[in-house]
């Protein structure tokens, strides 16, 4: 069974598209489509259902796919095995990681550790906690990082960073300056939310209420569903937030945003490594793990 022609497979399937999954391998549609065909005819099972401009995996196609990436991944780890007994590392390697380590924590651990190993390829997928999990479990990554605990007896989650969720105020804000907010201040100020199903949410109005401030006291005059968003309507002064510190670091520096801490409250939102269980590491990702525990926070 060509492993070249199980690649192409399994892009079909990832990203349920010909034409796609031609474009991102630098193929023509009709050689993709020609490939699959083949394989459909060597093994005499249909692997794809043509759902308009949607393609998804028959079950006999889903079988195979879950095979198909087990035996992709065993030609990368013995091509990675070599690459280390010679003294290198290359191939390529795909992690997932919700939006914090994703956007702001991963990028500079990846950049100095490809600067060791330039011949190397690194992508990170950035997803929410579940869907990041899923596809650890499906094998399209080898690990995640993830912002929240994932009950799941097939996932092992260690601790791995850690994030201050703290005060953002815009410049010139009447707070900016002071030495403390008192938590009841909160209450009537306009304030900008992440959307209901955000982790920084969750974690915040948790914190709240342990400190006996109640959140439906916050003047709650946007939600937003992403941290950027958050930050830019912080600095349009359309209201004050709490979020990752990660997030603002460099605004700031910069003097764009400033933060004032809580009198009563401190933030602090673990982030987790989470891997599947008994799962053997190639020779790539195990080197990358190591770097990002030594060279992280």
């Amino acid at each position: 069974m060509d492993i070249h022609r199980l690649m192409i497979f399994c892009r079909v399937v990832e990203l349920q598209s010909f034409t796609r999954a031609a474009e991102t391998l630098g193929l023509t549609q009709p050689t993709v489509s020609e490939h699959i065909r083949s394989l459909e005819e060597s093994l005499g099972e249909k692997l794809v259902d043509r759902l308009g401009r949607e393609i998804l995996p028959t079950p006999a196609g889903k079988v195979l796919y879950k095979y198909a990436r087990e035996m992709i991944q065993l030609r990368d780890k013995a091509v990675q095995a070599i690459g280390k007994f010679k003294g290198d590392l290359s191939g390529s390697l795909h992690v997932g990681a919700s939006t914090i380590p994703g956007a702001y924590i991963l990028p500079g651990l990846v950049g100095t550790f490809k600067a060791g190993y330039p011949s190397i390829q690194i992508t990170v997928k950035i997803g929410g906690t579940g869907e990041i999990v899923k596809k650890i479990l499906d094998g399209r990554v080898e690990f995640g990082i993830i912002g929240a605990r994932w009950e799941e007896k097939k996932i092992v989650l260690e601790e791995i960073y850690s994030d201050e969720l703290v005060l953002v105020l815009y410049k010139g804000h009447p707070w900016q300056g002071r030495e403390s907010v008192d938590i009841e201040e909160l209450a009537g100020a306009p304030f900008v939310l992440r959307e209901m199903s955000s982790g920084t949410r969750m974690v915040t109005m948790k914190a709240l209420e342990t400190a006996g401030f109640s959140p439906s006291l916050l003047n709650v005059v946007a939600e937003m569903g992403a941290t950027e968003a958050v930050r830019e309507a912080i600095k349009a002064r359309i209201g004050i937030s709490i979020i990752s510190r990660y997030a603002v670091r460099d605004d700031i520096e910069r003097g764009v945003l400033c933060t004032v801490p809580l009198k009563q409250i401190c933030i602090r939102r673990p982030f987790y490594l989470a891997q599947r269980k008994n799962r053997e590491l190639s020779p790539l990702c195990s080197a990358f793990l190591e770097h990002l525990k030594t060279e992280g926070e």
